[in-house]
């Protein structure tokens, strides 16, 4: 498989030699890699096993036929991660490298190749942290690039497609799998092996790519933006609810040295009255206590099973618990600590 990946990274250069004026009318779109299945090779350990990040970002253009129709491709390496390992280094790199190729006049569009375990998290990150008009369109694969029927190299194709359309300025993050695109804020993964894995539960995606074309379904919406400033982000753990949960995860959080607490609670986002007696206490020591759901759908909102105000907590509205922590981090490392400023952040007004 490497061989013939090799083989076709060969034709597609030359493809695009015999014809230059052609390639230079064409968009530019860099393509950052970071790993994960997408990229990722098999191994011998099972008859599903594989490594993820195997293969590099290079290779993985050449094995796309047809891909340089659509753009001039460069590619960079990020990382060569599976996205359990995702971190807030490699986030800081991505956000860096996407300011910098927003001031560069010749690059019309970004292309993130990522793990799908935490890819909604990099997205949600890399929407308010980066400020960019240019598309940045994440993409990954369920199926590895060595499988049967590898998602992989169509769903790069259709990630290129949507970086290089002009609909896809102003819009934030995207993410791109299985024709369709989702935005950064609602897409979240549902399935552990099918490849219709993203879905937006609350608002539905916001476009889909046929073999000839990109479409939009709505005009762009208001981004929030909160720059990463660079350094290493506030701590702010998830707490867990489920039955018989007492007080030792809020106070094992505090003791680590948790600035903020986000609680993935049952239901409307409440948890055991132990559970909730402890947060109540972090919140008046200072902690940002953010109440969000374990549900994965749905919004939680103030004052409705729990009184907020009473409380001092910070109602997560439409964002799942892993996107609640990405946009505390952020709002705590811009300085946003009160609850009524966090609570604006999580549910701005139209």
């Amino acid at each position: 498989m490497l061989r013939t990946l090799v083989c076709a990274m060969a034709m597609t250069v030359a493809s695009l030699a015999g014809d230059p004026a052609r390639a230079a009318d064409l968009p530019h779109i860099v393509i950052l890699a970071t790993g994960g299945t997408i990229a990722g090779a098999a191994d011998p350990r099972s008859g599903l096993g594989y490594n993820a990040g195997a293969i590099s970002a290079d290779a993985l253009i050449a094995s796309v036929p047809g891909i340089s129709a659509h753009a001039r491709l460069s590619a960079e390496q990020i990382s060569a991660i599976g996205s359990q390992d995702m971190s807030e280094e490699v986030w800081l790199k991505l956000a860096a490298r996407i300011d910098a190729l927003d001031k560069t006049a010749d690059v019309a569009g970004i292309v993130i190749t990522h793990g799908t375990d935490t890819l909604e998290e990099t997205a949600l990150f890399l929407d308010l942290a980066t400020r960019t008009d240019k598309p940045v369109v994440l993409v990954g694969a369920m199926r590895p690039a060595t499988a049967v029927s590898a998602d992989g190299p169509r769903n790069l194709l259709e990630a290129v497609m949507v970086a290089a359309s002009p609909q896809a300025r102003g819009r934030g993050a995207l993410v791109v799998l299985n024709d369709t695109i989702h935005g950064a804020r609602d897409v979240t993964k549902t399935d552990t092996v099918s490849v219709q894995t993203f879905r937006s539960p609350n608002f539905g995606p916001v476009g889909g790519v046929s073999p000839d074309r990109v479409v939009f379904y709505a005009a762009p919406a208001s981004r929030q933006s909160f720059p990463s400033k660079g350094g290493p982000l506030p701590q702010v753990e998830i707490v867990y609810a489920y039955a018989g949960v007492d007080a030792r995860p809020v106070e094992a959080a505090r003791a680590a040295g948790a600035r903020g607490i986000v609680l993935a609670g049952v239901g409307d986002g409440n948890a055991s009255k132990a559970t909730i007696a402890a947060l109540q206490a972090a919140a008046k020591a200072g902690v940002v206590v953010v109440r969000s759901s374990r549900t994965g759908a749905g919004p939680v909102l103030r004052n409705i099973e729990l009184n907020d105000d009473e409380l001092g907590f910070v109602a997560a509205a439409f964002y799942n618990p892993a996107k609640a922590r990405v946009l505390l981090q952020l709002l705590l490392a811009n300085g946003v600590t009160a609850p009524d400023k966090v609570q604006a952040a999580f549910l701005p007004t139209p």
